[in-house]
Order: C-alpha cells, then sequence, then structure tokens
C-alpha cells in the first residue's frame, strides 16, 4: 500500500458523488489483469439477475429450485420467470453467508473482500443495521456498487473502495465480521487469511463460501483446470483453506457442504439463455466430486 495515503484519506466519509474512494490497488500483474478482468466484465448473467430487484451479486445460488414458480415452458414469461428464479437462490445464498457471521448489531463494521458490485454489503445493512466496508480491485465495480449505494440512500453505511484484499485500509481489530463469497481463489490464501486476521477483532468472525477442489480426488480435475481458465483464477483444495487458517488464527467453526444445493441452480442456469460457457464444468466436476461448494465460518482467537 503507497505510504503516501494519510490516516486521514483511508477514514474519510466516501463521496456522494463522482467515482469511488481509491487506494492503490494491484501490486502484481497478475492482479493488474484481474483488475482489468473485472473492469471489463459485464456478463448478462449478472446484470440481469440484478435487475430483478435491485441487488447484484457475483457469486452463485444454493437451494432447491421452486418449478411451481418457473410456470410452463411455453409460457411467453417463461424466460423472465427463470431469471427471477435463479437470483432468488443468489440470494438464499448470501443470506446463508450471512447468518454465519454471528451475533452483528448496528454499532458493527463489517469487511466484504471481493465485494463486487455491493449486492451482499447492501443485504448485510438491511439484516444487521450495520456499516459495511466492501474491497475490490476493480473500479468499475466499485463505482457500481457505490451509486446503488447512494440511490439506496445508504452511503452513509455501505461503501465500495478499489484496493488490494490482501493490504486494506482498515484498523487492527476493526471488523467484527468479514467474509470472502468466491473471491479468495484469486490470492494467496496464507497472504489473505493474515489480513482478515488482522482486521478482526479478537472473537470475530471470517466467513468464506468458495469453490475448491477435493483432496480426496488427487488433484485438479480438467473441470478444475476449465473453470481456472474460464475465470483467470487459481483454485484452492479444501485442504489449503484449513490450514491457512490454522497458521492465522482462524478457527474454523462450521464446515458445510453446499456441493448438493448449488447443483440445482447449476442444472436450471444451463438451460437458459443466459449461459457462458461454464456451467457444464461445474456440473460435471460437482457431480464426480473432483470439486466441492463449501462453506467455512471461522473465529479469530
Amino acid at each position: 500500500m503507497d505510504s503516501s495515503v494519510t490516516s486521514t484519506e483511508l477514514t474519510a466519509p466516501a463521496p456522494t458523488t463522482g467515482t469511488s474512494l481509491r487506494i492503490p490497488g494491484p501490486t502484481t500483474p497478475y492482479q493488474g489483469d484481474i483488475a482489468r478482468y473485472w473492469d471489463g466484465e459485464a456478463r448478462p448473467v449478472n446484470l440481469r439477475l440484478g435487475d430483478v430487484d435491485g441487488l447484484y451479486h457475483h457469486h452463485y445460488g444454493i437451494g432447491d429450485v421452486d418449478h411451481a414458480a418457473l410456470g410452463d415452458a411455453e409460457d411467453s414469461e417463461s424466460e423472465k420467470k427463470l431469471i427471477a428464479e435463479l437470483h432468488r437462490l443468489e440470494s438464499a445464498q448470501a443470506e446463508f453467508l450471512l447468518g454465519h457471521l454471528g451475533d452483528i448489531g448496528p454499532g458493527d463494521t463489517l469487511m466484504d473482500a471481493g465485494c463486487g458490485r455491493g449486492g451482499s454489503m447492501v443485504m448485510a445493512h438491511q439484516r444487521f443495521g450495520c456499516k459495511v466496508e466492501g474491497v475490490t480491485l476493480s473500479a468499475k465495480q466499485a463505482d457500481f456498487a457505490n451509486k446503488r449505494a447512494r440511490e439506496l440512500r445508504l452511503q452513509d453505511h455501505v461503501r465500495a473502495r478499489v484496493c488490494n484484499m490482501l493490504a486494506t485500509p482498515f484498523e487492527t481489530g476493526q471488523a467484527a465480521a468479514s467474509w470472502n463469497n468466491e473471491s479468495s481463489m484469486y490470492v494467496d490464501l496464507h497472504d489473505l487469511f493474515a489480513e482478515h486476521s488482522r482486521v478482526l477483532q479478537v472473537g470475530g468472525r471470517y466467513v468464506t463460501i468458495t469453490g475448491c477442489w477435493n483432496p480426496r480426488y488427487g488433484q485438479p480435475s480438467k473441470w478444475v483446470s476449465q473453470i481456472n481458465a474460464h475465470f483467470e483464477c487459481n483454485i484452492h483444495s479444501r485442504r489449503e483453506y484449513l490450514r491457512a487458517m490454522a497458521d492465522n488464527r482462524l478457527v474454523p467453526q462450521a464446515v458445510v457442504d453446499l456441493t448438493p444445493d448449488t447443483l440445482p441452480y447449476w442444472e436450471l442456469r444451463a438451460t437458459s439463455s443466459l449461459v457462458t460457457g461454464i456451467e457444464d464444468a461445474f456440473i460435471n466436476s460437482y457431480r464426480d466430486g473432483s470439486f466441492q461448494y463449501l462453506l467455512i465460518a471461522a473465529d479469530r482467537v
């Protein structure tokens, strides 16, 4: 992080107009690539689902599909209903994550590491009444999230910043809880959990929902390799998550295998007009056991 950024700048309120507060972000060529990737991303699967209710997510869904809500496939509104159902499953995933953050009050601060367009931050504030700080390498995502917060008149409570999640501008022990929602595959886990451990107060809760390759399979499968190539990421194994947490004073309290719960989302998405070409890799890897979708909740000790 640039030492020329003062503590006053780090704690200044978010601007109500213009672009997002920027802390120097990418520090490696790879991080620069990721920033450019997400600055250029405009997939309909992310934007059209968010248009349903104004909550824009960058993660996948969990839960059983409500086939009654989908109606008849010949219905002229069938695609619209399918999109609404996919979005409902995405929001259910975010609610499940938030439900593992512990006892959060209005006076607390939360950190969303890899906040995307800010849907989960808005949901966290609506649920807890607290302040939520998000970080992302993408200036485009941060500007989108902050614009949405202003539209909802939440700019005093919800803010996104452009910075590196491995070196955030937050004070040590500032956060009551923090999370990564499908964003930890872009960084080294030891560096990531060291930063979460620093930012969290003792007793604070860290939660991640992530895809990880299954050590019992032996090595990352061809499907996992396809997912890595598609998103320009580096999926870690379940074992790596637990080891890196243990090395950084994060003690797991819950490990939930959400693989069976996310398959219905992917099977439904594969029938929509929003397919991106990666759906089969997710479906096949979940089915053959080489890839898992996990929630891990850990306390800072």
